[in-house]
């Protein structure tokens, strides 16, 4: 965090000069805004900070301002410089040093911190219909939910992550029928869907229920054989119910059984049914009738949403007597803020931007706080195959989640599904996943963490001393133990020969390694999981750099076993920012 360190330590000055008169003619009324930044000529210094903006209130120019401020600002394990209108800061080798040592002590709760102060966050995402796989659009949201519950967790945040089923309706009747079908067929009976396309709309025709027809007819032999029997070119009724309930658990532990495979772990699976069944959704209306939000019109039940920010009002109930889908979902998030979430982090399609104001409308009306409610916005993502972008419209057989999975591997899939910010179109280039070049970014990723600890393993092959000067063969855990008792001086080496690339790599190393707590930072407050893969890729090509004009084993030992203490602090911190986004660290490639 060391650009917001120094950006403080400059505002601190700022103030104290205010508050002295010794600014010019800046007051306390005046606003400023300052930014931290890293100097594009090292030189100046490792980080800077702009203060151009106060020359308008203090009337003073800014290479006068910056070095007022300069002057101000105590010393410690950095230098201070000023260019124009910015501070530059330069950090002391012990400083550097430092930064290591704090890696090395912390291991994998290097960057953990206390930003979310144990808020309570229901973080809801995937909440499909349990009718069919899931097509690739979830596997972004899937990958982008876990990630980011592991790195809001990671950043003090109580994270609670739920799975809304859409499981009350038409769909799981139609899904029975469906089915009913698909089993029928497999029984030897001739029939077939409707062949008129109104009609084929009420069911699913897909051929992923021939599978889960041969399961039921494994799993049921004694219902199977009655339905066989009993069939008489029409659906019983009895066994309609059965099938559809079979259905809709079998699709959904289908679905399970995919997300776990995907390192996608929910707390609580809720059913959308138990709502009506359970008469919340009942208890929901009751409450909104007597905060005097309904009304009747044209036959139909309206909630008057306008009147909190919504476009027009809405319908809850209609002139059948059923519900609409938006009736259900403001029970739910109610049910959310019973339970006692402070904030409900929700990941739906772009498609979905117009159901917000109405949600949010329903939640000011319970008394609660309608800024609870973060509403993720995800795109489309397009694969690209051989080249050729496919958009998901224009494709005949939609290729599924777990197909995708299937040819290109979990740790892939989930990396290009994190690897844009959610409110992008993605892109997801299938051969350049799969291929092991340095073009495809997680390869590029995870080989840079089996590189390091290569060395490590050839350090101790070779019988090199690792820490201690010794001429038997040391180990991993004679490392990892004499790591707690390094100190600053052990580093100094690394500043003190000639070479000076092998300096300036080492220097932006460590620079790039101590970034990672402002980034773990930055991706939960701001809820941006994909700052993590950009960030994995900025530190491998780093530590690639590092190699490059730093050899690690050397003949003079300490140079030696400060550069691979540097090498175990990659290996840490690639280790870490890889698991927040729950792909492999692999040892070996």
């Amino acid at each position: 965090m060391l650009k917001e360190y120094f950006l403080k330590k400059v505002d601190t000055a700022i103030k104290e000069l205010i508050t002295n008169n010794s600014l010019g003619q800046m007051t306390k009324e005046n606003e400023y805004n300052i930014q931290s930044e890293v100097p594009k000529n090292s030189q100046y210094g490792d980080f800077a900070v702009n203060i151009s903006s106060l020359a308008r209130y203090a009337k003073l120019s800014p290479v006068q301002i910056a070095q007022i401020i300069a002057e101000r600002i105590e010393k410690d394990e950095f230098e201070v410089n000023t260019t124009a209108g910015f501070i530059n800061f330069k950090l002391k080798n012990s400083a550097l040093n430092n930064i290591l040592i704090e890696i090395l002590r912390k291991g994998r709760d290097f960057a953990r911190n206390n930003q979310g102060n144990n808020k309570k966050v229901i973080l809801e995402y995937v909440s499909a219909n349990p009718t069919g796989p899931f097509h690739i659009g979830h596997g972004r949201w899937a990958a982008m939910g876990s990630a980011l519950a592991n790195i809001m967790k990671y950043s003090g945040y109580d994270v609670y992550q739920e799975f809304y089923i859409n499981d009350a309706g038409s769909q799981i009747q139609k899904l029975g029928k469906s089915l009913y079908i698909r089993i029928l067929k497999e029984l030897g009976i001739e029939i077939d869907f409707p062949k008129d396309e109104n009609e084929a709309k009420n069911y699913y025709t897909g051929e992923y229920l021939i599978e889960v027809a041969k399961e039921f007819i494994e799993e049921e032999k004694q219902q199977a054989q009655e339905i066989k029997q009993n069939y008489n070119g029409e659906f019983d009724l009895e066994k309609l119910k059965y099938i559809s309930k079979y259905a809709r658990l079998k699709m959904l532990s289908k679905q399970k059984n995919l997300l776990e495979n995907f390192k996608t772990h929910f707390d609580n699976y809720f059913s959308e049914l138990t709502l009506h069944e359970s008469g919340k959704v009942k208890s929901c209306i009751d409450k909104l009738r007597e905060l005097g939000v309904l009304y009747e019109k044209d036959g139909a039940l309206w909630f008057k949403s306008s009147k909190y920010g919504d476009d027009q009002d809405r319908v809850i109930k209609k002139t059948d007597g059923s519900y609409t889908y938006l009736t259900a979902d403001i029970a739910y998030h109610y049910d959310k803020l019973q339970r006692g979430f402070n904030t409900l982090i929700n990941i739906w399609g772009a498609d979905h931007h117009g159901y917000i104001p109405r949600i949010r409308a329903a939640i000011e009306t319970l008394g609660y706080d309608p800024n609870s409610l973060e509403v993720l916005l995800g795109q489309l993502v397009n694969l690209v195959i051989n080249g050729e972008e496919v958009r998901m419209g224009k494709r005949t057989k939609m290729i599924t989640l777990d197909e995708l999975i299937e040819d290109v591997g979990v740790d892939a899939t989930r990396y290009w599904m994190i690897m844009r910010s959610i409110d992008t179109t993605l892109d997801f280039d299938i051969e350049l996943a799969k291929s092991k070049t340095d073009d495809n970014p997680v390869f590029y990723v995870q080989y840079a963490h089996a590189r390091a600890c290569s060395i490590l393993r050839h350090a101790i092959e070779e019988k090199y001393d690792i820490i201690n000067n010794r001429t038997e063969t040391s180990h991993i855990a004679d490392f990892e133990e004499t790591i707690k008792t390094i100190n600053s001086n052990d580093f100094n080496i690394l500043w003190q020969n000639n070479d000076e690339k092998a300096q300036e790599t080492t220097k932006k190393l460590i620079l790039k390694m101590e970034e990672y707590k402002s980034i773990v930072q930055n991706a939960a407050k701001n809820r941006t999981p994909y700052l993590l893969t950009k960030y994995l890729q900025e530190l491998a090509a780093t530590f690639h750099q590092f190699y490059t004009y730093s050899k690690v084993l050397v003949e003079d030992r300490n140079l030696m076993n400060a550069r691979l203490a540097c090498v175990k602090a990659v290996i840490t911190i690639l280790k870490s920012a890889m698991n927040l986004i729950a792909i492999n660290a692999p040892e070996k490639m």
